[in-house]
């Protein structure tokens, strides 16, 4: 039977509806779930996978006879940055091995830019007067944390299937020199999934900027994170900026977080040459060089390029039927109702829930007072603010897939309680 939007519904039947959907979620607070779909975090099953890494590495010495137990090797080791060079489609000269988070790199590249400038900058972004930042919504809320904690402002645009409106960025960067940097999730992006076009990268490698060292924090998070055999290829930032005549503009990110252990992989970042020795250089100040050791560990692991390919294959295996699972119950009880809309992603770790506006809010709580913990509405904007509060990242990577089941059966609860609470009032 096709749903009725509730904009069509008489007075009578929306006072119907609202009793009924206050008595589902009387039942739902009466079953005691406990359920968390705030992080994009991968389940045990995904983390098993690679429980192979516990018995690696095999050996003291790289192929290059590199012995990974001792100093030095700020880069990384040479043959973990050949194999993740082929898969970013970079140079290996381009590429710098680390830590086990790639959040910790950008951190440390922003400031170093606040301390230092840039290759390109007149002097250390912490003399300018403002510093800003562009910041396509919705986005990635570490992103938006990471610049509020060090005082640099954010400016929106909005965030289409292929990417960011480019129009609206020429716009803003143009003529104010306060604009440094944008942040892009370039592949199935976080929440939205987007996935940015070959157009718009170049677009955005090739724009007049007023600042001479506008940066693009081109953060490759879910490069390898299909959720179909139809897997997307990330824009090559890195020589459209260079044929444009900006090889300084992009600093690439990326990790193996979610491809073998989250707390124990291995951070890369990518750009022009000059830009990877100003980052070393920096670094050296207070470094001996990363961890060697889980450096020869994952390139044991691998093998190839086409080994972290393979592995990818499996997670796939593991998290499509969850996403699957996502559209389903949301198609099955929101469908028709005219209270939501959420994408179906091709890849990447969250799904974008659009509900009435005026009600993201009061959904989530209605959800928190049920036992199901959703990442906090407006979360995917700056200072957590969605001017239109209808907002919702959801994360089902994480529970078993009948938890999955029970909490999106909980959420479109919460939802329509919540629409047709406001449709009442």
């Amino acid at each position: 039977m096709t749903a009725t939007a509730l904009t069509d519904l008489s007075a009578d039947d929306l006072a119907s509806l609202l009793e009924q959907q206050r008595a589902a979620y009387a039942e739902l607070k009466a079953t005691g779930l406990k359920l968390d779909l705030t992080r994009g975090k991968p389940s045990a099953q995904q983390l098993d996978l690679a429980d192979d890494l516990l018995r690696l590495p095999t050996s003291t010495k790289d192929s290059k006879g590199v012995d990974v137990r001792n100093y030095g090797g700020l880069e990384g080791l040479a043959d973990l940055r050949e194999m993740f060079a082929d898969l970013l489609w970079v140079e290996p000269d381009q590429v710098i091995a680390g830590g086990n988070s790639s959040l910790t790199m950008m951190r440390d590249t922003l400031v170093y830019l606040l301390l230092f400038g840039g290759v390109d900058s007149e002097r250390p972004w912490s003399q300018e007067e403002k510093v800003r930042f562009v910041c396509p919504v919705p986005g990635y809320d570490r992103h938006f944390t990471l610049l509020e904690s060090l005082g640099i402002e954010m400016v929106t645009v909005p965030m289409h299937d292929d990417g960011p409106d480019v129009d609206a960025v020429a716009a803003l960067v143009a003529d104010d020199p306060s604009i440094k940097g944008i942040w892009i999730v370039p592949t199935y992006a976080n929440p939205s999934g987007s996935i940015v076009s070959q157009d718009k990268a170049a677009r955005l490698a090739a724009m007049p900027t007023a600042a001479p060292d506008f940066k693009i924090f081109w953060d490759n998070a879910y490069a390898l994170h299909h959720l179909t055999e139809e897997e997307a290829k990330s824009a090559d930032i890195l020589t459209l900026a260079s044929a444009a005549d900006h090889p300084h503009r992009p600093i690439m990110f990326a990790s193996t977080s979610k491809i073998t252990y989250a707390g124990a992989g291995v951070a890369f970042l990518a750009a022009s040459t000059a830009n990877v020795a100003w980052y070393l250089g920096h670094l050296g100040d207070g470094s001996i060089g990363p961890d060697k050791v889980n450096h020869l560990r994952h390139v044991e692991f691998f093998g190839s390029p086409q080994g972290v390919r393979d592995h990818m294959v499996k997670h796939r295996e593991i998290i499509a039927p969850k996403f699957a699972e996502v559209d389903r119950v949301l198609t099955e009880r929101l469908g028709g109702r005219g209270v939501a809309t959420w994408n179906t992603p091709a890849g990447g770790y969250f799904v974008n829930l659009d509900v009435v506006p005026g009600t993201a809010s009061r959904v989530v709580a209605l959800a928190k007072e049920a036992g199901i913990a959703l990442t906090p509405a407006g979360s995917s904007f700056p200072y957590k603010q969605d001017p239109d509060d209808t907002n919702i990242r959801l994360a089902p990577t994480m529970p078993p897939l009948a938890e999955v089941t029970a909490a999106m059966e909980a959420v479109a609860t919460c939802v329509l309680l919540a629409a047709a609470e406001k449709a009442s009032a």
